[in-house]
């Protein structure tokens, strides 16, 4: 019998390891490099680093935040993925302490993933696209029965919504990905939760869009918000208050 705090504190640090093969991959994927293959290097001076540089968030600390080769600055991202990852881990170990926590973290991962490399680059690739769904049917609370159908009405939905817009205003609102991550979601969480889902998101991005201008930030018709960097943070949210 595994002790409950432990899940937590197993999860969290699986997340920080993780968050960091996460970080790379937001940057290494759209660029088409593998980030399983060569090793990791200063981006200003292409120095391949060492297993001390390579600790998450503490390598970063220890070396204020630059390369001890060249003295660069690293860029935040990576510890503010690793920490993320993290985080996932540590909610989804107390929110549910066992094995429904660490699907609930392979969720969260996920959906890290998708959120990072849409932040990035606008882009949600079908690779991690369905391994969301898969390991949703496979993984997910809740009836199969129910998560199926949360699939096709998550990606019947965004689809109808993107092509109405599309229709009547002559330009895409949607990224073709959008509508495959909410289906995704809905292997997840089944249909009675996607309602609550776009609720979140909508609202997250609203929140964003205020925040901007109240910094000073003029929005125009050309700006955008990465869909799927907001649908992310609202879908882990809404199974965590499923299991909580």
């Amino acid at each position: 019998m595994i002790e409950s705090w432990l899940w937590p504190a197993a999860l969290g640090l699986l997340g920080l390891v993780f968050g960091s093969f996460i970080a790379t991959i937001a940057i290494r994927w759209p660029q088409r490099r593998s980030a399983a293959r060569g090793r990791s290097e200063c981006d200003s001076c292409h120095k391949p680093l060492g297993v001390r540089e390579l600790v998450p968030v503490l390598s970063y600390l220890a070396q204020r935040g630059k390369c001890r080769a060249c003295g660069a600055s690293i860029s935040a991202w990576h510890p503010a993925v690793e920490l993320l990852g993290l985080a996932i881990g540590l909610a989804a170990g107390i929110a549910a302490p066992g094995w429904a926590g660490a699907a609930g973290a392979i969720f969260g991962w996920l959906l890290l993933t998708l959120a990072a490399i849409d932040l990035r680059a606008f882009w949600l690739p079908n690779l991690f696209t369905a391994a969301l769904a898969f390991t949703g049917l496979a993984l997910g609370p809740g009836s199969l029965a129910d998560r199926l159908i949360g699939g096709l009405a998550g990606l019947a939905a965004l689809w109808l919504v993107a092509s109405a817009y599309r229709w009547l205003r002559g330009r895409d609102g949607l990224g073709g990905g959008d509508p495959k991550v909410f289906g995704a979601i809905g292997c997840w969480l089944g249909w009675q939760a996607l309602p609550q889902v776009m609720l979140a998101a909508c609202a997250l991005g609203i929140t964003i869009v205020l925040a901007l201008r109240l910094a000073g930030h003029k929005m125009t018709g050309t700006d955008r918000l990465p869909f799927g960097t907001l649908l992310a943070p609202a879908a882990f949210a809404v199974w965590l208050a499923m299991m909580i």
